[in-house]
């Protein structure tokens, strides 16, 4: 890749996995009252065609990982687990009481913290309280995401006799020094038994996470790493740039020195690499960060075009209603985004006192929403296209006009209102939806809240 644009294009930018971002949400214009009605408008409007997908926020962790950016509440006592379960199965009475007719429930995605710090009989209890209220979609899809160190082959027989078919594990890096730095210590043994496990129960859909750009990771460790996978081959591999956020999330961040971390063109080569590695063993890019095999229904959503992206990051799903049980989760009603406070504490309270634990979030404008499609098509799709008056909006003439050095660059094709991003750019994808993000355009932060696009 063409180191000139990787330099000038690696800047801080938005994932996108909502428009508008979080930084840019307008709370001064959202009231919980406001998110109910979009709730309600949604839920009538998607219930019975789509069904709904619910995010369960489990946020218990035994130990810090020095990489993770996720909301996390750190301890050692398995006691918490039966009132925060508790806590979650009222909050969702809540959202049941609001709605106009029962729910049909299509995703069911476990995230975290650590959702495999539960214990097998408490998520059995979890899952099921969630869905005797509720009717089975014909194509439902239940996952989670696993610790290869403390996943029980009890808790991967008892989630998959509760639907669930897709496994996500969070490897991050095989090198001992890097795991080290990460304080994320687990050997290649772990995840292969757990991997061996999920396979012999019945998952359909077995995913790995791995990450580049962390401490002391180079082209050789990353080799390593990948050659490791290759011995297990799953079905999904999700291959992250490193986001580093210490000003966001404080000391979590900082077990390492800065000048440990691979920056610029030493970074973007650890990708282009693994990259390479994983293509060559059959693995498809799908959009951002992910690969598959075509055996896989992420590779099939993909080619189908019906691949889809939210909070929970890309799905074969697509549902208009997204409901975020527990600390901190995000819902999305497509017309608004709800979250939910960000400690234990203060999330049990407020759900025993009988109130949705919403603090803040946004409500979309007209404008919001069309350039949100635009986006969500070329993160998914790699184009959109603004053929149609409804895919128009006020300032658009201006939003081609700032992409015109993307053309120049060769990052961008526009011909006949449809905008495509070539193979070679997707690694600039990013930065192509930056284009069109008219509230980062209008109040561009001072200081940086975003990761390194590149």
């Amino acid at each position: 890749m063409n180191a000139t644009l990787i330099k000038k294009y690696n800047i801080p930018g938005p994932r996108y996995t909502s428009y508008p971002t979080v930084p840019f949400w307008d709370e001064a214009q959202f009231s919980k009252h406001k998110w109910i009605e979009t709730f309600k408008t949604s839920f009538k409007e998607s219930n019975a065609d789509q069904g709904i997908s619910l995010y369960i926020h489990l946020p218990f962790c035994e130990s810090l990982c020095t990489f993770c950016a996720c909301h996390k509440h750190i301890t050692k006592r398995h006691s918490v687990e039966d009132k925060y379960i508790d806590t979650i199965l009222k909050e969702w009475q809540l959202y049941l009481d609001l709605m106009s007719s029962k729910p049909i429930v299509k995703e069911i995605h476990l995230g975290g913290g650590t959702p495999t710090f539960f214990s097998a009989n408490n998520l059995d209890r979890l899952i099921n309280g969630l869905l005797k209220p509720a009717i089975l979609h014909e194509n439902y899809e239940f996952s989670f995401e696993g610790h290869p160190n403390n996943t029980t082959k009890d808790q991967l027989k008892a989630l998959y006799h509760l639907g669930f078919t897709r496994v996500s594990f969070g490897i991050q890096d095989y090198d001992p020094k890097v795991q080290h730095a990460i304080h994320r210590i687990q050997t290649f043994e772990q995840v292969e038994k757990v991997t061996k496990w999920s396979r012999e129960i019945g998952y359909t859909s077995i995913s790995h996470d791995l990450i580049f750009g962390l401490p002391f990771q180079t082209l050789e460790t990353i080799t390593q790493s990948i050659d490791k996978t290759k011995l297990l081959s799953p079905d999904r591999i999700s291959f992250y740039s490193y986001a580093h956020v210490p000003w966001v999330k404080g000391v979590g961040q900082r077990g390492f020195n800065e000048a440990d971390l691979p920056k610029g063109n030493q970074k973007r080569a650890l990708y282009e690499t693994g990259k390479k590695l994983l293509t060559d063993l059959g693995y498809k890019e799908i959009g951002m960060d992910h690969f598959a095999l075509e055996t896989d229904d992420l590779y099939k959503a993909a080619s189908n075009k019906t691949l889809h992206r939210n909070f929970m990051g890309y799905t074969t799903n697509t549902t208009q209603l997204m409901i975020g049980l527990g600390m901190s989760a995000i819902s999305d009603s497509w017309y608004g985004f709800a979250q939910n406070v960000k400690t234990v504490k203060a999330y049990e309270e407020l759900v025993e006192s009988g109130d949705i634990p919403v603090f803040r979030g946004h409500i979309l404008t007209n404008e919001d929403l069309i350039i949100r499609q635009h986006i969500l098509n070329i993160m998914c799709h790699m184009e959109t296209s603004w053929q149609n008056e409804c895919s128009k909006f006020s300032k658009l003439s201006q939003v081609i006009e700032t992409l015109d050095e993307l053309i120049n660059d060769g990052i961008i094709l526009i011909e006949n209102n449809v905008l495509k991003v070539p193979e070679m750019a997707k690694p600039f994808v990013r930065n192509v939806c930056m284009g069109f993000d008219l509230r980062l355009h209008d109040s561009y932060p001072e200081t940086q809240v975003f990761s390194m696009t590149i």
